[in-house]
């Protein structure tokens, strides 16, 4: 996917390429690319996505794609161009891991229930016959379920680097090599369990970590497939043929139907209708198009058919910006991540210096080779940085359960942690402050009335004759006989009821009783006609019943309030006043994403909470974000978390639970460290076996667990 950059410093046109990297592992991984990727001749830039697994890298047009890898390559990484990288491919790998986490988790339940025997006391050829039992199952289980490791280790050595997996792998292969020694010798002990032991506790890291990157890798798709597929092209002889939305080019003239979603950008060139613009503008109303509008990939045709010039495709139409915004708006890095990131790039080579400085001291001291390799294995296995890894992922996911048993998913690991630190609310306003959906004020129509109107806007898609049908069918009403309806694009219903015309239809400026047309105010409002009699019916996107309170309680955890929305002045004024916190209205996507880069530019850490597509980029660059389960499928996804239901409070509450969370990460800091400042010196003094320290290890990882699980209770209500 190549993009064009400007080169500011000499003016040299640049272009953007963004390749898919799988074997990113950890913070080293994204240093070496970056740093080493600027030295290369033509390349201006490199800009590495851990979560992602994508690079983008801005470079002089004269490098392409295979230069480009090839540069990758000599670093030790195989990448591919994003386009050959389809999203199946990272639920792909999630279930690759999910599947060799469940052979490990098999194989360790067997291999300890077998060492439990040994423990007890068995020894001659019952200790023995356990032993080989063990092996029988552990070898195939490590070859089958260390293949990550080993993998990632391999292309590591291969280009003359290391990485985590590099002292995982030689530990797991050791204490492997080792148990077989013993157990062919008829040795006392064997550490099969601790090299399973310790695959299935890093693969449960992994796992984890895969999921939420498969779940925030799908936003881009989601808001992709928002556009037309294909578009039927008009021929200069008049003719049309399907083409392809990546086939399309400008100039081309199209024919979309009614209920078509337009597949690129262009301008009405004949016929006028109504397009569903929500999830590009948040707006719950249809706009009207005609000769001359500007109409974007992604609207849904309401009414009659059209014929746009295209001006922009594929990925130069709006869509695809936003797009393109959302993905790099959320390569931000997490401080705890980055915290275990710098960790990580010390761990393999400490820990190698460790393991060797353990086995040649005590060769020195004249503990031979088998004491000494026992000691050097066991200062492998028990420096494993098992609890420091699940000391993020476990409190995570133990507050993710919780909150989402209170109406709230939290999709992305580390969005709790940056809940924790935000100090100010942005909130989008239709479908967001307000539940998005117009509804009817039914109060002054009589019996007859009513069935009239329900029988003509049942017929209907339009949003406020949906609106209008729900209202009546939610008072018991029932249609009445009603023929020959029709429906005209921008005009509204009509049809024949006792010899009388009867319509839905447009009000006409200020209605007697003061209720402002849709251009004029903050309500809607449609015409109910019968004969030349009319009865004006206003409609209202109420505010979410607990909106006060929600705000409320988000300044009383130090965030105060403000409306970034992309609707007109008066409608989010009046809101603004109702609910007494400042606004900015008419903010396209790139203005809100610009009024939020503002904002953390003057120090803050906003959480933005929006539904519409035009917040989407926002949504991606804010400090947190969350949307409402109403919102369009590509906010959603852009999200950090989604709430549930009509009332806004469990966005509040998942506030409050994020610093209780981080508060809990930074305990499991803590026990991870001290249990490493305990163990490592007791290892390399020889005092504890591999089996211990696989025990130690693992124990290590509970007590964390055990303290994470703490946060089950943590969201007891929205009320509290």
């Amino acid at each position: 996917m190549n993009a064009p950059v400007l080169n500011l410093a000499s003016e040299t046109p640049l272009v953007t390429t963004r390749l898919t990297v799988p074997g990113m592992k950890c913070a080293g991984c994204i240093g070496k690319i970056e740093r080493e990727l600027a030295k290369v001749p033509g390349i201006a830039a490199a800009r590495a996505n851990l979560s992602a697994k994508r690079v983008a890298i801005s470079h002089d047009p004269a490098l392409d794609e295979g230069a480009l890898t090839s540069a990758l390559l000599a670093l030790g990484f195989e990448s591919q161009p994003v386009a050959d990288n389809p999203l199946g491919s990272d639920d792909a790998e999630r279930k690759r891991l999910t599947r060799a986490l469940g052979v490990a988790g098999f194989g360790m339940m067997n291999i300890m229930l077998l060492s439990v025997s040994v423990w007890s006391g068995a020894d001659g050829a019952t200790r023995d016959l356990f032993h080989w039992l063990s092996a029988a199952i552990a070898l195939p289980v490590v070859a089958y379920s260390g293949r990550p490791f080993f993998a990632s280790a391999w292309m590591a050595l291969k280009h003359r680097r290391t990485n985590m997996d590099v002292p995982i792998s030689i530990g797991v292969i050791l204490a492997t090599c080792m148990s077989l020694y013993e157990t062919i010798t008829g040795g006392a002990h064997a550490f099969f369990d601790s090299a399973v032991m310790l695959l299935f506790f890093l693969l449960a890291g992994r796992a984890l970590d895969a999921e939420m990157r498969t779940r925030t890798r799908a936003g881009i798709g989601a808001l992709l497939g928002r556009m037309g597929r294909s578009a039927s092209v008009i021929a200069p002889d008049g003719t049309t043929r399907r083409v392809a939305a990546k086939d399309l080019l400008p100039g081309m003239l199209v024919l979309v139907a009614a209920g078509e979603a337009l597949a690129a950008d262009g301008e009405v060139v004949e016929g006028t209708s109504a397009l569903d613009n929500a999830m590009l503008t948040g707006e719950s109303a249809p706009e009207a198009v005609a000769p001359g509008s500007v109409v974007h990939a992604g609207a849904i045709n309401m009414g009659a058919a059209l014929k746009v010039r295209l001006t922009h495709v594929a990925e130069d139409t709006a869509l695809a910006e936003i797009a393109r915004a959302m993905d790099e708006a959320g390569q931000s890095r997490s401080a705890y991540v980055r915290i275990a990131d710098r960790a990580s790039r010390l761990y393999a080579p400490v820990v190698h210096a460790l393991a060797l400085l353990a086995f040649a001291g005590w060769m020195i001291a004249g503990a031979g080779w088998h004491a000494s390799l026992t000691i050097a294995i066991a200062v492998l296995i028990i420096t494993c940085p098992c609890a420091m890894g699940l000391a993020v992922p476990a409190a995570q996911v133990v507050a993710s359960g919780a909150l989402m048993r209170r109406g709230l998913l939290v999709k992305d690991g580390s969005a709790l942690e940056r809940l924790a630190e935000c100090d100010l609310a942005v909130l989008d306003k239709t479908g967001t402050l307000t539940l998005g959906t117009p509804r009817a004020d039914i109060a002054g129509l009589d019996a007859e009335a009513r069935s009239i109107a329900l029988a003509l806007a049942q017929t209907s898609r339009h949003p406020l004759s949906r609106g209008l049908a729900a209202a009546l069918l939610r008072a018991g009403v029932t249609p009445a006989v009603v023929t020959g309806i029709a429906e005209a694009s921008g005009a509204g219903l009509e049809g024949r009821w006792q010899g009388l015309r009867v319509a839905l239809e447009k009000p006409e400026g200020a209605n007697p009783e003061g209720v402002a047309a849709k251009d004029d105010g903050a309500l809607l409002a449609t015409t109910l006609r019968i004969g030349e009699t009319r009865q004006v019916i206003p409609f209202a996107d109420p505010l979410r019943p607990d909106a006060a309170a929600a705000l409320a309680a988000l300044a009383a955890e130090g965030l105060p309030a403000r409306i970034l929305s992309g609707d007109r002045a008066a409608p989010v004024a009046a809101i603004a006043a109702a609910l007494g916190i400042p606004a900015q209205s008419e903010a396209d996507p790139r203005g809100k994403l610009a009024a939020l880069e503002a904002l953390k530019a003057a120090g803050h850490r906003p959480l933005m909470v929006g539904d519409g597509l035009n917040d989407g980029p926002a949504l991606a660059a804010a400090h947190a974000s969350i949307a409402p389960g109403t919102a369009s499928d590509a906010s959603q996804q852009a999200a950090d978390a989604v709430f549930i239901g009509e009332p806004l409070m469990p966005v509040a509450l998942a506030v409050r639970v994020a610093r209780r969370t981080m508060a809990v990460v930074r305990q499991n800091f803590g026990f991870s460290i001290a249990y490493n400042a305990f163990a490592v010196p007791l290892a390399l003094t020889g005092q504890v076996t591999p089996l211990v320290a696989a025990i130690a290890m693992s124990v290590s990882s509970l007590v964390v667990i055990a303290n994470s699980l703490r946060l089950a209770g943590a969201a007891p209500g929205a009320s509290q």
